[in-house]
């Protein structure tokens, strides 16, 4: 199957959608699914900009409105992840994931699904160290503060992707994973991004959870956003001997604007028909680990060896089993999107307030099929006990362009049919010419044939200086 990668989508679907209609027509093939790798801003109605972490004079409506009323349908199955600009009222809806729109489905603060028998993992947010211990503690109205904070990631959502063992094939977060410049062309990435020459210099470019998490889950592909910048990069991963087991071949595209590379087509072998799904060994996890769920303000560390209490989630056979005699066999997800806030009218009154409910049957759905707590239904009265201790962000390697073994499609965002026209294919080199004349040939991917009860103690940990890096 052919699946598009996009970086940065910033409201714009329509464009990104037409895009792919027309590298569609030209190359003669199907796109079979599309991801998104956050800023996917899915506004809805005025009401949602309000909720949105942007200066005034970038909160636009955008397209994504047409889809989530009907008026649009999405022409190919869309996973995205959560940014740093994006409708956090809308998105905090859907916390273990869930439709947008029909055909648009978001895998909330953290998730795994599976397409055709690839499993695809997502984080979404940015990181940021004063944050990351936190509990998911805000909810609209937002503040000044908490409409950014909603959206930087926390501990427990890499405590459980953590606790993944079987082979994960796609992984997607907004920000990089901290260290990935070493392993592709430095050089090249400085020449179009000179204000991360500090970061680099001093490894603090990127998140440190996320490179943690690249080691290890190791999955085949990671793909990531946010700088508004395409690099690609071949990270190589080793056993305990010294000897290379396994290599993830890291891309971060673009946001979609004229002649930037913000879309790539890549070509994977899939084991099973092309339907979306719930991950077994997802679900599991979720379940094992809903008593570590926070929702307060203050620091709440997840469990380590050396104290009383599980802190090993790996997940069983049995385990997997019992999941899928839960869901009845069939772990396939239902087409169950449902409106829960108002439609933007053009040219009508659109005098809409931020929705601050946050209930989505698809959210009650799923809690209740795992008997796992909503954390919108409880954030006014759950209470546990956990481990407590009393602007930021931004807006291509060559050398290995051709290792990553996909399809390079340096594409124009489709802005009319007037523009379309001046688009050439050249037949011979199977590629589209960029503004620049540049070639990049089509290529096909082929080594993805085998892508293959003791009561909880309030403790001081003295060992949590893993990411505390001086992030601001």
């Amino acid at each position: 199957m052919k699946i598009a990668v996009e970086g940065c989508a910033h409201g714009e679907l329509d464009r990104i959608y037409e895009t792919l209609q027309v590298i569609e027509k030209r190359e003669n093939f199907k796109i079979d699914l599309l991801l998104i790798c956050g800023d996917f801003q899915a506004v809805r109605n005025q009401g949602d900009l309000r909720s949105m972490a942007v200066p005034p004079k970038f909160q636009k409506m955008n397209t994504f409105y047409k889809y989530y009323s009907g008026e649009k349908k999405a022409p190919v199955l869309t996973i995205i992840i959560g940014g740093n600009h994006e409708a956090s009222n809308y998105m905090q809806e859907l916390p273990y994931g869930g439709w947008v729109a029909p055909s648009i489905y978001y895998l909330g603060y953290a998730s795994v699904v599976q397409f055709g028998g690839i499993r695809i993992g997502g984080i979404s947010g940015i990181y940021k160290s004063h944050d990351f211990f936190k509990g998911h503690h805000e909810f609209p109205p937002y503040t000044e503060e908490t409409k950014r904070s909603v959206y930087h990631v926390r501990n427990l959502e890499f405590f459980r992707m953590k606790q993944i063992s079987r082979p994960i094939d796609i992984m997607m977060s907004h920000d990089w994973p901290r260290g990935i410049h070493s392993f592709g062309d430095t050089d090249a990435l400085l020449r179009k991004k000179k204000f991360l020459e500090k970061d680099i210099r001093t490894n603090s470019l990127g998140s440190p959870p996320a490179e943690d998490l690249l080691h290890t889950l190791c999955p085949a592909y990671w793909f990531s956003a946010h700088l508004h910048v395409k690099f690609s990069a071949i990270v190589p991963h080793k056993d305990e001997l010294g000897e290379l087991k396994s290599e993830t071949k890291f891309l971060s595209l673009d946001k979609c604007l004229p002649k930037r590379d913000f879309l790539q087509i890549l070509n994977i072998k899939h084991k099973k028909p092309l339907k979306l799904e719930l991950d077994a060994e997802w679900m599991a996890i979720l379940k094992s680990t809903n008593h570590l769920l926070h929702l307060k303000k203050s620091n709440c560390y997840m469990p380590t060896p050396g104290i009383d209490e599980r802190y090993d989630f790996k997940v069983s056979d049995e385990e997997m089993k019992s999941i899928q005699e839960d869901f009845g066999g069939d772990l396939s997800i239902p087409d169950n999107f449902v409106q829960t806030g108002s439609v933007y009218t053009v040219g009508g009154f659109n005098n809409y307030r931020s929705n601050e409910s946050l209930i989505n049957d698809q959210t009650t759905l799923l809690c209740d099929m795992l008997g796992i707590t909503n954390p919108n239904k409880s954030k006014d009265n759950f209470s546990n006990i956990h481990l407590e201790n009393n602007s930021e962000e931004v807006g291509s390697a060559d050398s290995v362009e051709e290792e990553l073994e996909v399809i390079c499609i340096p594409q124009k965002p489709v802005m009319s049919s007037a523009e379309n026209s001046q688009e050439s294919l050249d037949q011979d080199m199977l590629s589209f010419d960029s503004s620049n004349s540049s070639k990049h040939s089509l290529l096909d991917s082929s080594d993805m044939d085998s892508i293959n009860s003791n009561p909880r103690k309030k403790l001081k940990r003295r060992n949590i200086n893993l990411y505390l890096d001086d992030l601001s």
